[in-house]
Parts: C-alpha cells; sequence; structure tokens
C-alpha cells in the first residue's frame, strides 16, 4: 500500500473542525467520503492540524494508505470531482511508507487577519475578527516579541485539552498592516501549537494593542503567574492554517 501525503485547503465556514466527529460535519469526514468512492473502500486520513470549528486553511496536509496505485497527477482531480466547492485537493505526492502527516511536521504556519475597518467589510466577515476601534501597532509589535522564542505556553491553551507537555517555539509573530485592505495580519510560525493557542495570543496582542495589557503582564503570563494576561480567545473566523513544513519540501 502507498502512503500518500495530500495538500488540502478549505474554508472551514460550515464545518466543526478538522477532526471527524459524531453528528457533525468536518474536513476530515468529507474528504474521507470521496475517498472512499474514489477506491471503492474505506479510507482513513491523518491530518497534520487539528483546526477548529470556522478556521480555515490554504496549506493542510493529510496522509492516507491507499489500497491501491492511482497517480499522483490524477488523484487530487479525482477527488476534487466529490468533494464540495469549499474543499479542494490541491496536490497529492507519495511518501515514505512510516511517513505521519502530523508527526513529522517540522514547523507550521498560521495567519490571522484582524479587520480594521469603521464598519465591517462584508466580504471580509467570513475571514477576519472585525475590531474597528484603534490599535496601536508598535504596542502590538513589542507584545508580539515577548512570544517569539521557546516557552512554556501553558496559559495560552484551552483548559482541559489534556496536553502533557506545553512548551513550543514560536520562531516568528509577525505583523503586516495593510492600509490598502483595511486589514491586520499576524503571522505565527512555530515548531508546534497548543489547542487555540494562537488564538489566545492573538487576543493578547489585540488587549495590548489597545493599552489594556502591558507587558510585564505578558511576562508573567508565560512563566505562568498571570493566567488572566491571556485571551480572549478571537473568533475562529480570523484563522488560517497557511503552510506546514516537513524535510520533505523544505
Amino acid at each position: 500500500m502507498e502512503n500518500m501525503l495530500l495538500h488540502i485547503t478549505y474554508d472551514g465556514t460550515n464545518y466543526s473542525g478538522f477532526q471527524i466527529q459524531e453528528n457533525a460535519s468536518t474536513i476530515q469526514e468529507t474528504v474521507e467520503k470521496a475517498l472512499g468512492i474514489v477506491y471503492k473502500q474505506p479510507v482513513r486520513i491523518t491530518g497534520a492540524g487539528r483546526t477548529d470549528a470556522g478556521v480555515h486553511a490554504r496549506g493542510q496536509r493529510a496522509n492516507f494508505k491507499a489500497p491501491f496505485h492511482i497517480p499522483e497527477e490524477k488523484l487530487p482531480s479525482a477527488v476534487n470531482s466529490l468533494l464540495p466547492p469549499d474543499v479542494v485537493i490541491t496536490g497529492a505526492e507519495r511518501v515514505s511508507d512510516g511517513f505521519h502527516a502530523r508527526y513529522d511536521a517540522k514547523r507550521k504556519i498560521y495567519s490571522y487577519t484582524i479587520d480594521r475597518a469603521n464598519f465591517p467589510q462584508v466580504l471580509k466577515r467570513l475571514y477576519s475578527w472585525h475590531i474597528p476601534e484603534r490599535l496601536d501597532l508598535d504596542l502590538m509589535q513589542k507584545a508580539a516579541s515577548k512570544f517569539e522564542g521557546t516557552h512554556d505556553f501553558k496559559t495560552f491553551q484551552v483548559s482541559g485539552s489534556g496536553v502533557d507537555d506545553t512548551v513550543r517555539t514560536l520562531f516568528r509573530v509577525d505583523l503586516d498592516n495593510r492600509p490598502c485592505e483595511q486589514v491586520l495580519v499576524i503571522t505565527f510560525e512555530g515548531s508546534g501549537f497548543l489547542y487555540r493557542m494562537v488564538r489566545l495570543i492573538t487576543g493578547s496582542l489585540v488587549r495590548a494593542g489597545m493599552d489594556r495589557l502591558n507587558l510585564v503582564e505578558i511576562t508573567g503570563a508565560l512563566k505562568g503567574e498571570n493566567a488572566s494576561a491571556a485571551g480572549p480567545t478571537s473568533p475562529a473566523a480570523g484563522l488560517c492554517l497557511e503552510k506546514i513544513y516537513y524535510e520533505l519540501n523544505q
């Protein structure tokens, strides 16, 4: 059986996240149903990131053991013909038998988009968090730099997530202000992310930009001394999984 790696992009608006669930529509279930028709038998995929309900992806990855050979250049079109328009396979490649989409990921990039217009931009409403209040971008960038590096991010996760090791490395947290589009895009690149970690950090950065949270409080939160500095959890719509790096595609 060939181990295949899919490149997946999706609009998560109408889905209850990536991971399969009972009585809920998910990306995993949707892709598996299409693969099951193509291969005429059940197929289980393993996703690289378990995005939440309403979260989007330009660069999700998932691997599966193919029951029989289909050329990798033909597989995306075959699967896409059976998928809804908000989920698209953009590529497929054969990987080693032991490859695991989640555990072999070296780093991931997420983006978070904030709509800064005075009134909500209707065509961006499903892909951003509308914040009409003034944000001090200098303060936000200083706050963002506090999160870079290796830290114990236990404060910046949803309680009860059940992860034992909460140490992660953020290689960069960048702010990209785009006045012509009236949006602010925050990019997070890290070794891995805890459950809702990006959304909680984004909430903290917004509070810093409103001068409602200072750098000392953020430093305390990263030391586990000030849990109130985390969040609030920003809306799912603004979050997008942009890219996942593996040794095979670096």
